[in-house]
């Protein structure tokens, strides 16, 4: 908890006076240079994965080297680094899981979100320094069992995203522990990410860090050996609709959830700051005035310049039904695309240095954002290579340092993004 404030309202249930806490932030970083996006754009903690023991396999993850640079960026900003080691363990995966988080708590690492209760147990054991957190994967949904894992020493339960709002608010009620939910980001068809689909299909264990995202493919779909669709027509799907929670997140401080969860250690810098950047906006605003807080259209529009599916609220408020599945081709939402990072500004020139990470041209409409509501928009009308000063009309190649004549300051770490 990093402060609280007075409020007036009264949690469900209770009929008594409460005292909001301000609720953590945590946000995905896939790798290293997330991590530091994510942090700078307002996270007070991350969750990343390590090179063993994690349910993202596919993500660049972390050498032990890039996790003690992260937890020292981190410390700038009084942020924290959590790495989930949250398979469900076979018996080949056991052994060296010890000096694993001995590494872990050496490079500073403050928690691990753990799934297995032989890894809980050999945390607990040989490495106290190191605070364990219950993983989703455990499917945590009741009071009774969040209690059973704080009688275990666990300070802090992630909740399995089918829970509703009605029983965090009882969970919270009846057990004093830290609750952690997540709020925005994809969803799985499975209960609380256990699928069999992808080791089905692909020998890929989703429980093992390996799912190959098989609810999200094109399938062709038949009743009696007919195929219900016609030849070249649109293939099935059947993947959830994301999570997005912005707009109710007084209800969600007022039920005592004590860290908001974004899920997305696959997902690109873009989207990453971008949603930690709105929720951080929001949170804080609430935070600073509940009795006149209100929800700004910008902190919508901004999830919504990097959202990738349609969105909807989960389980919070009742059961999703078809009307929260995608069976069909998927929209992309977003009117902007990525276009490159600030590295750093020539002030007497009016220049940001630009590393670009989309290709764009002279005349596009682009897009500068930093931390807090900070943006503004211009056309691209003067480039250069930055290594040779060549004037240039079209950026090309990802990664090159440009230099491009902007109309207001830009600092290091804010992005530019291309209206499509």
């Amino acid at each position: 908890m990093v402060s609280s404030t007075e409020n007036s309202s009264k949690k469900a249930g209770t009929g008594k006076r409460m005292r909001l806490e301000k609720p953590e932030l945590l946000a995905p970083a896939g790798n290293l240079e997330k991590l530091k996006f994510a942090v700078h754009y307002g996270a007070d903690a991350v969750y990343i994965g390590g090179q063993q023991y994690g349910l993202r396999s596919n993500a660049d993850n972390f050498s032990f080297e890039e996790m003690r640079e992260g937890v020292e960026f981190a410390k700038q900003y009084g942020a924290k680094v959590f790495v989930a080691t949250n398979i469900y363990a076979h018996n080949e995966d056991l052994p060296g899981v010890e000096e694993y988080l001995r590494n872990l708590y050496e490079a500073g690492i403050a928690a691990i979100i753990v799934a297995d209760p032989a890894i809980v147990q050999v945390a607990l054991n040989a490495v106290p320094g190191l605070e364990v957190h219950l993983s989703t994967q455990q499917s945590t949904m009741n009071w009774r069992t969040v209690q059973f894992w704080k009688e275990e020493g666990l300070p802090r339960v992630v909740l399995a995203r089918e829970t509703s709002l009605e029983d965090i608010v009882e969970i919270k009620n009846k057990v004093d522990i830290e609750i952690e939910a997540f709020i925005h980001g994809a969803m799985c068809s499975s209960w609380s990410g256990r699928c069999v689909l992808s080791n089905h299909f692909t020998d890929r264990d989703s429980n093992r860090g390996g799912c190959s995202q098989s609810c999200r493919w094109k399938y062709d779909l038949f009743q009696e050996d007919a195929p219900l669709f016609e030849e070249g027509s649109d293939a099935f799907t059947m993947g959830s609709k994301d999570l997005c929670m912005i707009e109710h997140l007084p209800e969600l401080i007022e039920a005592g959830v004590d860290s908001f969860k974004i899920e997305g250690r696959m997902k690109s810098i873009h989207y990453v700051a971008s949603v930690v950047n709105a929720y951080r906006q929001a949170i804080d605003s609430y935070m600073a005035d509940p009795e006149n807080y209100t929800l700004k259209q910008e902190w919508l529009e901004e999830i919504q310049k990097a959202a990738n599916r349609p969105v909807n609220t989960g389980f919070f408020f009742d059961e999703p039904d078809h009307e929260d599945h995608i069976y069909g081709p998927e929209e992309k939402a977003a009117p902007y695309d990525f276009a490159g990072v600030v590295r750093g500004y020539d002030e007497a020139a009016g220049v940001a240095i630009v590393e670009q990470r989309n290709h764009f041209r002279i005349g596009a409409e682009v897009e500068f954002v930093s931390p807090g509501a900070d943006t503004f928009k211009q056309q691209v009308e003067e480039m250069w290579d930055h290594e040779t000063g060549e004037p240039l009309s079209v950026a090309r190649h990802p990664m090159q340092l440009l230099r491009i004549k902007v109309k207001q300051p830009v600092k290091p770490f804010d992005m530019m993004r291309k209206k499509i």
